[in-house]
């Protein structure tokens, strides 16, 4: 009892500073989005979509930041638009879907990205800032995107949640059904893109599909049904972020990186736990 009371008392005392708070605040709030979107985000197999969004957003940024009129965000956001139109309009041909669109999408992205960073514009900002984000950083602004991207994935989900279980489950029925399984899977192409973007300044372009996808897929082994998955998957966000922060301010470390590290860990634990109690002949 002591040493949980010690833990607790020293994860408090490192969110006394105001910036910690701030931090705080946003991954508190932006692990509602990311539960509530990464939870079809494993569901319906579109990591590598998620991860495409958040690398594809750099030549984005990169004009952001040399534009200053336009900002990161806005560049991040237009470049986020533009990739999950191209995805959600070329992949409708069967020809071309399993994730060819999207890989071409991602290396001619990063392809313009590297170009504009080394020829149009003289930036001095250094690239791991965009590419791993500080959460330490958090602004205002922040907080207030992080709590509107929340509030429309919930709606979102409640709204679209019987579409995305039959497009999910059985799109030729949802198909026949009248269910528009191309329109639903193209705004939750657009809500997995908006919740990238806004979750960038914690993780950056690189790991933030970590971020998305980590929690969602250990909840997958946790939870009992589909419906309690996203629950799960906010919970374990929210804790992996407030673990993963505090552990960042004592370590000096980036606390993307922690905190993505610590969701692999979390996943891990799961699935050796799963597979041990499988192996025993007990339910998991």
């Amino acid at each position: 009892m002591r040493l949980i009371l010690t833990i607790v008392a020293a994860v408090l005392d490192a969110f006394d500073p105001p910036f910690m708070q701030r931090g705080l605040l946003v991954g508190l709030v932006l692990a509602v989005p990311l539960g509530l979107v990464g939870t079809w985000v494993v569901l319906r197999a579109l990591a590598f979509f998620t991860h495409a969004v958040g690398v594809g957003t750099f030549p984005g940024v990169v004009v952001g930041l040399g534009v200053p009129a336009v900002g990161p965000f806005l560049g991040a956001l237009a470049a986020a638009g533009l990739i999950t139109a191209a995805v959600a309009g070329v992949e409708r041909d069967e020809r071309v879907r399993g994730g060819a669109v999207t890989g071409l999408v991602l290396s001619t992205a990063m392809a313009v990205g590297a170009i504009l960073l080394t020829s149009a514009f003289a930036l001095s900002t250094p690239v791991d800032a965009v590419l791993f984000g500080s959460l330490l950083a958090a602004t205002v602004d922040d907080v207030e995107r992080a709590a509107a991207v929340a509030v429309v994935a919930l709606v979102a989900v409640l709204f679209l949640s019987q579409r995305l279980e039959s497009a999910t489950f059985d799109r030729a029925w949802s198909a026949s059904a009248g269910a528009r399984p191309i329109l639903t899977e193209a705004l939750l192409l657009g809500l997995i893109a908006a919740t990238v973007v806004v979750a960038l300044p914690i993780v950056g372009s690189l790991l933030v599909s970590g971020l998305l996808v980590l929690p969602a897929a250990t909840a997958r082994l946790m939870a009992g049904s589909a419906s309690t998955m996203p629950l799960v998957a906010s919970a374990l966000a929210a804790l992996e972020i407030t673990v993963g922060l505090a552990l960042a301010r004592e370590l000096d470390a980036p606390p993307g990186a922690v905190i993505c590290a610590l969701a692999g860990l979390g996943f891990a634990g799961a699935l050796l736990v799963e597979r041990a109690l499988a192996a025993r002949g007990q339910p998991s």
